[in-house]
């Protein structure tokens, strides 16, 4: 259980929101996924393998290769990769499953209630945010897509 996104997930999400904003258009390279979101790209190659793997995203080879979402923007959320990448998200390691074991307040803790609000509270945001949701945000703070035409 982590309470932190990792860097490795932080660039997750920036690939799809990438392969989000060009839905729809054919694959993307992972040299300009990486440039856009200003990713290594040796990092990104693994992830969107990880990705793959996770049915996130699906890949064509050749010339005009490259990554697409496998889904729709609108159908994919952020917790379902923060989950995929990081592992269940909470507060505290003693919320996951088995984590109470090493916890001399096991089954009396006064914590316990706050820490599961916040575990909810906060995969509730994650759960409730779309490719799509981040998409719209990005348009109204003025995220603007490259250009890749030469």
């Amino acid at each position: 259980m982590t309470s932190e996104v990792s860097q490795k997930c932080r660039y997750a999400l920036r690939a799809l929101f990438e392969l989000a904003r060009r839905y729809g258009e054919g694959p993307l390279t992972v040299g300009r996924i990486a440039e856009a979101q200003a990713i290594p790209q040796r990092f990104l190659e693994t992830i969107l393998s990880q990705l793959r793997q996770g049915e996130f995203v699906v890949s064509r080879r050749g010339v005009d290769g490259g990554y697409m979402l496998a889904r729709r923007p609108e159908d994919l959320t952020a917790g379902e990769v923060i989950r995929f990448v990081d592992g269940p998200v909470g507060p505290v390691g003693c919320l996951a499953e088995g984590g109470e074991g090493d916890c001399p307040l096991r089954g009396r803790c006064a914590f316990m209630d706050m820490w599961r609000q916040a575990r909810d509270a906060v995969a509730d945001v994650y759960d409730s945010t779309t490719l799509r949701n981040l998409l719209e945000a990005g348009a109204a703070a003025g995220v603007a897509l490259p250009n890749y035409c030469i």
